[in-house]
């Protein structure tokens, strides 16, 4: 082991790197708090040997920066000291020491008490080691050593936060085994386990990037989720799974569909996350999974989620009115009028998830239209973003536009309009 010795008096640390190499340790040397400091930034160390009474920081401000530095790594760190009172055990303790040395120190004493520690770190270590292997096998499904349905979903959220945050699209895949029950009926529940195990090898090798995400989600049903994907490239993985798979060649005398063991496989994409959630693609996929196995099983249908968001937009400008529509209209539903009256009608019937509007049309009747919008038990709490002319003044939205907090200035920029719309649909 290293260990780090910081002790102020020359005469103890040259004793005691004695004891420490006599005991098979390998001693570094610290003439002070500060240095010992220094020293750890840049060497690892197995233990601490550390005097209390020592000029500038002391022992025990030592080891309180010590632990505060290590955060959740554990060094055994002892106590050297000629104070044999209570108040200093008490004080060690608090800071974050380990055990106490009274001076003056024999050979044999410290030869015990580092061996003591030596071993209580192997027991630590060796506690660690196991909990990883235990939280390892919490994520893991016991027979395909894939994902199991909670560590995916978990996983899978958090590549829903980027693809958002991002604006790329995400896919997903639901596999199921064709007619497996049948399988395991016929050949045993042995043989149904080594076919899945097979089957989820095939899978994983048509999936060759690192964001990729297997999981197995129940019985014979597995789950894919592929960011940055679109639909094209969803239904290219899982035409190649299919095919994957059907080249195992695993015998299924008792499949109606085909001799050897296939996947059915429901794929779907959604464009952009904003206003969508995880749960939401993957029921989709699962409808697309009945489809396909409606449709005669062995092949992969993949559709996109259905956008539900609404916008809209008022604004008397024609020209306005078509580049905010072509930008949101690949994203959500989007509604358009070119008047006030035209406006609070469209939103007190259809209650969509944005209203735009432009500051200008707006102007022809402010507190009207505003004090509709905003005070309707219909249409209060749907967020309005005001679009302001270029050469509006800057400074808070005027007054005569009551409740609206939110606004973007012309000419709008595509990324600009994309973000505030997905801040406010999420």
């Amino acid at each position: 082991m290293k260990i780090l010795l910081v002790e102020d008096s020359a005469t103890l640390r040259h004793a005691m790197s004695h004891y420490i190499t006599d005991a098979g340790h390998t001693p570094l040397i610290a003439r002070s708090g500060e240095e010992a400091l220094q020293l750890l930034e840049d060497t690892p160390v197995d233990m601490i040997i550390m005097d209390v009474e020592m000029p500038g920081l002391n022992g025990f401000e030592t080891t309180r920066l010590i632990r505060e530095w290590l955060g959740g790594h554990w060094i055994p760190i002892i106590f050297v000291t000629g104070r044999n009172e209570d108040e200093s055990y008490r004080e060690g303790i608090e800071a974050g020491g380990d055990d106490y040395l009274i001076k003056p120190v024999s050979y044999m004493i410290i030869k015990a008490k580092i061996r003591a520690m030596e071993r209580i770190a192997e027991m630590r270590d060796q506690l660690n080691r196991l909990n990883a292997e235990l939280e390892a096998l919490s994520q893991l499904d016991s027979l395909t050593q894939i994902y199991n349905r909670r560590t995916f979903t978990e996983q899978a959220e958090q590549q829903w936060l980027v693809a958002t945050r991002q604006q790329q699209p995400v896919s997903a895949l639901m596999i199921d085994v064709d007619h497996f029950k049948l399988f395991n009926d016929h050949y045993g529940h042995p043989a149904g386990d080594a076919c899945l195990k097979k089957i989820t090898q095939a899978i994983k090798s048509c999936l060759r990037r690192p964001l990729d995400l297997l999981g197995r989600y129940g019985g014979e049903e597995f789950i894919v989720l592929l960011p940055e994907t679109d639909s094209v490239g969803a239904f290219r993985v899982a035409g190649s799974i299919n095919k994957a798979v059907e080249a195992l060649g695993l015998l299924h005398e008792v499949s109606p569909t085909s001799a050897v063991a296939t996947v059915s496989i429901g794929g779907a994409t959604c464009p952009r996350t904003a206003g969508h959630n995880l749960e939401e693609l993957i029921k989709c996929a699962d409808r697309a999974l009945y489809k396909a196995k409606r449709s005669g099983r062995n092949r992969a249908l993949v559709d996109e989620v259905v956008i539900h968001k609404t916008v809209l937009i008022v604004d008397s400008e024609a020209d306005d009115l078509r580049r905010v529509t072509s930008i949101l209209q690949q994203h959500c539903n989007i509604l358009t009028a070119e008047a006030l009256d035209e406006g609070l009608e469209i939103a007190f019937d259809v209650r969509p998830d944005v209203i735009l509007i432009d500051a200008g049309t707006a102007a022809e009747d402010d507190h009207r239209f505003c004090r509709h919008l905003t005070r309707s038990d219909k249409t209060a709490i749907i967020p309005v973003v005001l679009m302001l002319d270029e050469d509006a003044p800057d400074g808070p939205i005027p007054d005569r536009f009551i409740g609206i907090r939110e606004y973007l200035r012309k000419p709008l920029a595509e990324k600009n309009l994309l973000n505030k719309i997905q801040q406010l649909l999420s």
